[in-house]
């Protein structure tokens, strides 16, 4: 064999040496292995254990790309930049004492009204908060989290191939001394098995070339392929050798629970701020009809002053009504805006974007189950109720494997070592099968010093009685959730009869006033009476709302739909989008 012929063999074999290597440290990167293959992993894992639990769970979709390099210098930077100006590099322009404070006011509601915002009914709340709440968006991540921990552990489980690439080069002081250059390729691949231990398989190249030698120039290959397994026969053997696996495994389903229930607790979160916005502009309503209605009884009680039928005093009196009435709507809108850029801010809209906040008929019907019955839904049906009971099991596997630590060691170790047949032509991988290298070994570890595994054993015990309490309170909590939250709607919706009863009174009580011309005094009172009245109605009614939400959602039996809106359940007799239930026959 010439030298040129075995210089290039010897440099095939480095480069393809030099590419496995950077192909198992990710540098090239095969056909397959790209974004759209990961994403796809995670949305099929997502979606799987989404769908255990019932078809209208929502499985986030995770459409990540390739992570960016995001080293630049400024995020080096000892001593990133501040903007902090003195006094004097500052501006502050005065404001005119005499300006129109009052339509500078109502300009900001307008504004805020102007033509082409956003409407926002509560089904659209819905759907965007979906799309941009940041809160959601945690959740979803976080689902997906767990998603990526357990492929992760999957793969650990999976065959696993590796390939290492060694160079030398060995030479002496001497300028005469001989000088060897030595390439070795690893390629290994190793399997965890499951009841503990892993087996292994390795192909070993080495590549020798005598770079300077004094009789002639020399190259050598040799092979050998090596077949192990470690086996425990103990300690560490078992299921204990797949705890990592289960819990991952386990915790998806947990994670899946989770996100399920964050849906429902955030469809009743964005509900009642929409239904407290609603409340807001009925008491704006409310006021802006106090203002008129006191407007005209000013210009009654002007008249007959100017009659002679009425003291002046009295006119005066019913002025101070109406600036105090002006005084508390300017306060009500300035209360009201600022509710309405917190909730765009929950929605992840741009505070700077323009909303209308649209009331739509929602009439959630009251349940009949009593709070016992209640209570047993919430029992059966309550997702995060279900993950502490599982977490019980998670604590007794922990204990099992806390006394598996305990054992004495006990391992079994056996290899094959087989060889390239010495008269092959360098390079080829013929090995000789016939000869092989078997060795065997077991291995006993006497379990002289325990202290550490027999405390994490006690550890593990108390974690298993306070996850069992954890369960025990959790559950007391949920019944007790329950019973209140039936016991609740009776009240909200009792006080709500009260409320529309009080209306009607203090309505007739004012157009009574007005008719006798009573004095300025009384007839202020009673609007503040009606005022008040009005505003309570229009709480409780909103109250009544959040009472029924939030008894379907400690009960466990709130369900909401793939687009994020609220499910109806048979016998309620409506649907949100609109039309009748029909398995609720007549309905109210």
């Amino acid at each position: 064999m010439g030298y040129s012929n075995t210089r290039n063999r010897a440099g095939g074999l480095r480069r393809a040496a030099v590419f496995g290597a950077l192909a198992s440290l990710g540098l090239i990167c095969a056909p397959g292995c790209s974004s759209e293959r990961l994403n796809r992993h995670i949305n099929e894992l997502v979606l799987e254990r989404s769908r255990s639990l019932g078809p209208e769970a929502a499985a986030p979709e995770f459409t990540m790309g390739e992570a960016s390099d995001y080293r630049d210098e400024e995020q080096a930077r000892k001593d990133p930049g501040t903007v902090n100006p003195e006094a004097s590099e500052l501006e502050f322009e005065r404001a005119d004492p005499d300006r129109d404070v009052a339509s500078a006011l109502v300009g900001y509601s307008e504004s805020a009204e102007r033509e082409g915002a956003m409407v926002l009914t509560l089904q659209e709340a819905y759907r965007v908060a979906q799309r941009s709440s940041r809160e959601y968006k945690n959740a979803e991540e976080e689902f997906q989290l767990a998603a990526i921990r357990l492929l992760i552990e999957r793969h650990r489980w999976g065959p696993r191939f590796f390939n290492d690439v060694t160079g030398s080069v060995d030479t002496g002081f001497d300028g005469d001394s001989d000088t060897t250059l030595q390439l070795i390729n690893e390629l290994r691949a190793t399997q965890r098995l499951p009841y503990g231990g892993q087996v292994e398989a390795r192909l070993l190249v080495t590549a020798t070339q005598e770079l300077r030698r004094r009789v002639s120039n020399e190259y050598s290959q040799s092979s050998q392929l090596i077949l192990s397994g470690d086996i425990p026969l103990l300690r560490d053997a078992g299921l204990i050798a797949q705890e990592e696996l289960i819990q991952r495994e386990r915790d998806l389903v947990y994670s899946a629970r989770t996100f399920e229930r964050f849906r429902r607790q955030f469809l009743v979160d964005i509900a009642q701020d929409f239904f407290d916005l609603v409340a807001q502009q009925d008491a704006i309503r409310n006021q802006e009809n106090s203002l008129q209605s006191r407007r005209e009884s000013m210009e009654r009680e002007i008249e007959l002053v100017e009659a002679g039928r009425k003291p002046a005093f009295s006119a005066g009196k019913l002025r101070q009504d109406v600036s105090r009435t002006e005084r508390t709507l300017i306060d009500r809108r300035e209360v009201y805006l600022l509710a309405v850029d917190r909730f765009k801010v929950r929605l992840g809209l741009p505070v700077e974007t323009a909303v209308i906040i649209q009331p739509e008929p929602l009439d959630l019907p009251e349940p009949a189950a009593t709070p016992v019955e209640a209570a047993r839904m919430a029992l059966r049906y309550r997702l995060d109720l279900q993950n502490d009971f599982d977490r019980i099991n998670d604590s007794r596997r922990d204990v099992a494997n806390s006394r598996n630590q305990i054992l004495p060691d006990l391992d079994l170790a056996t290899s094959i070592t087989y060889d390239t047949n010495s008269g092959d032509d360098v390079g080829r991988l013929a090995f000789d099968w016939d000869k092989g290298d078997y060795f065997a070994s077991v291995t006993f570890g006497l379990p002289l010093d325990r202290e550490i595994e027999r405390l994490n054993l006690r550890s593990s015990v108390i974690g298993l009685q306070r996850q069992v309490r954890t369960f025990e309170q959790s559950r007391d909590n949920i019944v007790l959730d329950a019973r209140r939250q039936r016991r609740r709607i009776d009240q909200e919706r009792f006080t709500l009869e009260l409320s529309e009863q009080e209306v009607e009174i203090n309505r007739l009580t004012v157009e009574e006033l007005k008719i006798r011309e009573a004095n300025a005094f009384d007839q202020g009172q009673a609007e503040d009476d009606l005022l008040a009245a009005e505003n309570a109605r229009d709480a409780a009614v909103r109250n009544l709302r959040n009472a029924v939400l939030d008894y379907l959602l400690a009960t466990g039996t709130l369900r909401v739909d793939l687009q994020g809106r609220f499910e109806p359940l048979p016998g309620m007799g409506f649907d949100p989008a609109g039309g009748a239930d029909p398995a609720a026959g007549a309905g109210p």
